[in-house]
């Protein structure tokens, strides 16, 4: 069963299975925590701790007041999130620009950060912008409309489009389109150095076929940045999706040997 959190001005809504080392797993655009849906059994099965929430504005959870959900403010929820579980360290993997919220956790706090994953995510301020332009102009009062067409452009599998499902009807659709047009690639920007002197072991995973964030412009970049390892897999951008076990094994094998 889903966990719910009430922050100061978000409502997360998690799942928290497991035990043994905590595995924090973020989504990205326009996801949901169901995108680890075939990854998370995989590693709970090898003694692995699984906290995966829908970031805010995404999916179940909720901001308040008005609040944005750039990705800033998810760094920030989802530090408070470990807090409130009592995770003092947790190995981090996320994907597209949940990646960002990543990177910017290990940027304000690496000593609390055993590991990095990064799958199909971003580097400085590339962040595929233009492949979420069409949504950032979605007029509101259409914005029922928006889940028809992302489910024919991207629902290619029924796990697929089960997840986008969180965004149809005009509620969900103002939720999206407020979380397109909250993405902001300064943000990361100018982390690099943060980032090459936080010592944080990382890996990163990548589709080859993957059509948003290229293999030589985005993905060796980031690891030549983070001093990881690229591992390609056989996918495109969705690879939690697209290869479960090969991301799995890769991820499992990767924080098994932090311990």
């Amino acid at each position: 069963m889903p966990t719910n959190l009430r922050l100061s001005d978000a409502d997360i809504t998690l799942d928290d299975v497991g035990s043994g080392t905590p595995i924090l797993m973020l989504h990205g655009f326009p996801a949901t925590r169901l995108l680890w849906h075939d990854v998370v059994p995989r590693l709970v099965e090898h003694g692995f701790r699984t906290i995966v929430p829908d970031l805010v504005g995404y999916g179940a959870s909720m901001a308040r007041d008005r609040a944005r959900v750039d990705m800033a403010s998810q760094a920030r929820w989802m530090w408070q999130l470990v807090d409130a579980l009592g995770v003092e360290q947790t190995v981090i993997v996320a994907h597209d620009v949940g990646s960002a919220a990543a990177q910017l956790m290990v940027a304000s706090s690496p000593d609390r950060v055993r590991g990095l994953v990064v799958l199909d995510g971003v580097y400085a301020a590339e962040w595929a912008m233009d492949a979420v332009e069409s949504i950032r102009a979605w007029a509101p009062s259409d914005a029922h409309r928006l889940y028809p067409v992302l489910a024919r452009r991207l629902g290619k599998s029924e796990l697929m489009r089960q997840m986008l499902e969180a965004y149809a009807g005009e509620a969900g659709g103002l939720r999206l389109i407020q979380a397109a047009r909250d993405l902001d690639p300064n943000q990361t920007a100018q982390i690099g150095e943060s980032l090459r002197t936080s010592r944080v072991p990382a890996l990163v995973l990548w589709g080859r076929d993957d059509r948003y964030l290229g293999v030589e412009s985005v993905a060796r970049p980031l690891a030549d940045l983070l001093g990881a390892r690229l591992i390609l897999l056989p996918g495109g951008h969705f690879t939690p999706f697209d290869c479960p076990r090969d991301v799995s094994t890769a991820v499992r094998e990767f924080a098994q040997a932090l311990t």
